[in-house]
């Protein structure tokens, strides 16, 4: 079994707050720091590029954790690398050159993973598992904080775990987890848990990372 790893995600923060925000998660013990990109085209809603990530870099040894939802994105790379991520992940369905664009983020001497979402089936991932360093299941439909788990998922999340087998490959599942689902969503094969509302909704960061933490191991042999 692989480590668990909980990954908050700042797109839920205090952006009034943001450099507290992350000092708080770190110390809250986060794992990962989950950072979603959004350009307003792939997805509807526009977040935050790599001037904010360069603005909190410094705050953090904890990994960044950084969830491209932009198309396409093999022109930013380099500037998300530069700023500081140790985790680039790109979308099966932002452009057609995956195995390339793969390439080309670990030949920058990151971690490379691709996201899929609710709908794209896990075939994608046949030709590009010797490229991956994780894999981000989308559950639920990339573009808004704040949804609910699409339960649907959990049967994709398995499928994946098989495709993978004994490869060195982080599963990720990112869109309403919380310590309700936590355990299932681990029982089905995933590792690293991508929590937004979840932790920055909660009165105490630490207890609610604590609380997911507690629920995610209780299912893990």
């Amino acid at each position: 079994m692989r480590p668990l790893l909980i990954a908050p995600s700042i797109l839920a923060a205090d952006f009034a707050r943001l450099g507290e925000e992350v000092r708080a998660i770190d110390e809250a013990g986060a794992d990962l720091i989950h950072i979603d990109v959004m350009d307003g085209h792939f997805v509807p809603n526009i977040s935050f590029g790599t001037p904010v990530m360069y603005g909190v870099r410094g705050l953090t040894k904890k990994p960044f954790d950084v969830h491209l939802m932009i198309a396409p994105a093999d022109p930013y790379l380099e500037s998300f690398a530069r700023a500081g991520a140790d985790i680039i992940t790109v979308h099966a369905e932002a452009g057609p050159h995956l195995d390339r664009t793969l390439q080309a983020i670990r030949a920058m001497g990151k971690k490379a993973g691709v996201s899929l979402n609710p709908a794209t089936p896990p075939s994608v991932l046949k030709h590009v598992l010797d490229r991956l360093d994780l894999i981000l299941v989308m559950s639920v439909n990339p573009g808004f904080g704040g949804q609910s788990f699409i339960p649907a998922m959990l049967e994709k999340i398995a499928e994946i775990r098989g495709i993978v087998g004994g490869r060195n490959i982080d599963i990720e599942v990112d869109g309403g987890v919380s310590q309700h689902n936590a355990g299932d969503i681990v029982r089905a094969g995933a590792n690293v848990l991508v929590a937004g509302s979840a932790i920055f909704k909660a009165k105490d960061y630490a207890a609610e990372i604590k609380a997911i933490r507690a629920a995610a191991t209780s299912v893990m042999a």
